[in-house]
């Protein structure tokens, strides 16, 4: 990214942070507990005993799932006694650019899951869990793929260490094995179902499932039909390539409206492949985004139809898996 995009995209969000920061540094010394400056951007207050991040988003913001802005405003993780704590009302940099940076978004991308490890997509259930936990216990934020769509338009801050979970094709397994540790961690997540795989046997996902993960709040989205390549194949013509475009997606489509009562909304390209032409017909088929395999995490700045994601193996070890959790891209602005 040029040093030029950096100053706009600093200039389009990240200034408030300094404004805030003025009216922080302002601040006279607080009385415990209570607010000593507030205006239309944040409140000051002084931590209490006991006071933790969650407590004071609960308190001041209406809901403690918001700790994270007070801990990435603040730069702190847990509270002292005394110390002066600024709780920012309102998002101060959704574009995530800062002046030394910008901000990256993990995607990783999980297939099946076993009791034990299995080729290179079969994860054993031991090890995603310590995966998921890893996240938890290290103040990852676990967000929605929907509200990182939301923050690539600029339209939603995600807190510095945002992570997206995703898990392709539809394996029964994910009910086993994933669910539960997300449920109790409350970790969302989405699952990419081609619908061929749909109903087709034990090992998968049916549509009564889906339609209960749904309700729960996981995101169903689409894989297409057949998990064929979308992309023009040799000797294929321009026509026949379109035709097949289309009754990959539309089929897939009317499956999703019967089923689930809407289309999805958004589109993992099988093996993450996708030329300029099946870009351009996903985008004219209604989906708002698209996602490849491209092992890298996401900028604010990143095509909408051009999501990257990190694939997890199964012979990672948690070493590795760290490896594909980068939050941030070092580019100061010169």
């Amino acid at each position: 990214m040029s040093a030029a995009s950096l100053r706009l995209r600093v200039a389009a969000g990240g200034l408030a942070a300094l404004a805030l920061g003025a009216c922080a540094t302002a601040a006279k010394l607080p009385v415990v507990g209570r607010p000593t400056l507030e205006s239309a951007d944040l409140i000051v207050v002084t931590a209490r005993w006991g006071d933790t991040t969650a407590e004071l988003a609960r308190r001041f913001l209406g809901d403690a799932r918001l700790a994270w802005m007070i801990e990435d405003y603040n730069d702190v993780t847990k509270l002292a006694r005394g110390q002066t704590v600024v709780i920012p009302k309102r998002p101060w940099n959704p574009s995530g650019v800062y002046t030394n940076g910008y901000q990256l978004v993990p995607v990783l991308t999980y297939h099946d899951i076993g009791p034990q490890a299995k080729g290179r997509l079969v994860i054993g259930a031991k090890a995603f869990g310590e995966q998921m936990h890893y996240l938890k216990t290290h103040n990852y934020r676990v967000v929605s793929l929907e509200e990182l769509h939301e923050f690539l338009q600029l339209k939603r801050q995600l807190p510095r260490r945002a992570v997206v979970l995703t898990f392709d094709d539809g394996h029964r397994s994910f009910l086993e094995y994933a669910y539960p540790v997300l449920k109790d961690l409350r970790f969302p997540a989405t699952l990419f179902v081609y619908t061929d795989y749909v109903g087709s046997g034990r090992n998968a996902l049916d549509w009564d499932d889906l339609a209960r993960l749904d309700a729960e709040g996981f995101q169903v989205e689409g894989h297409t039909k057949t998990h064929g390549d979308l992309r023009r194949q040799p000797g294929e013509s321009e026509a026949d390539h379109a035709r097949r475009l289309r009754a990959e997606l539309e089929a897939s489509q009317r499956l999703f409206q019967q089923r689930l009562g809407r289309p999805a909304r958004f589109l993992a390209y099988p093996y993450g492949a996708a030329d300029d032409a099946v870009l351009a017909h996903t985008r004219d088929s209604g989906f708002l985004g698209g996602l490849t395999v491209f092992r890298e995490g996401n900028a604010s700045f990143v095509p909408l139809f051009r999501i990257r994601r990190s694939q997890i193996y199964a012979e990672m070890t948690l070493e590795d898996f760290v490896k594909n959790l980068n939050t941030f891209a070092p580019e100061p602005i010169k």
